[in-house]
């Protein structure tokens, strides 16, 4: 998801971590169905809040996750569980760029 150029940063961040969709807006955003979104919550890549599907609620960067689990299968044909591999070594990596960003600012 990439961010307007006359927002910044650090707001278009809380925006995306702030946005409440529910399972079903989830779903149309991302043009598929419930059992998806179900199955890369038992995999652990989407933590929504809520207890059950009905109450869960998403964020911007759920929404992201989403999308590219979706092309993560579509494009490179990998497994849920791939995806969810995928997404947790992209994870990382961004949090390891985020920590040189931050040593080579000192």
């Amino acid at each position: 998801m990439s961010t307007p150029s006359h927002l910044p940063q650090a707001i278009a961040t809380i925006l995306e971590e702030q946005t409440g969709l529910t399972l079903v807006e989830l779903c149309r955003a991302c043009a598929v169905r419930a059992d998806f979104i179900v199955a890369l919550v038992e995999e652990g890549v989407l933590a929504p809040q809520g207890r059950d599907p009905h109450r869960w609620r998403f964020t911007g960067v759920h929404l992201r996750r989403t999308s590219v689990a979706l092309r993560l299968q579509r494009d490179l044909g990998l497994n849920l569980a791939g995806a969810a591999l995928a997404l947790e070594l992209m994870d990382e990596l961004e949090a390891a760029r985020e920590r040189l960003r931050a040593l080579g600012a000192r």
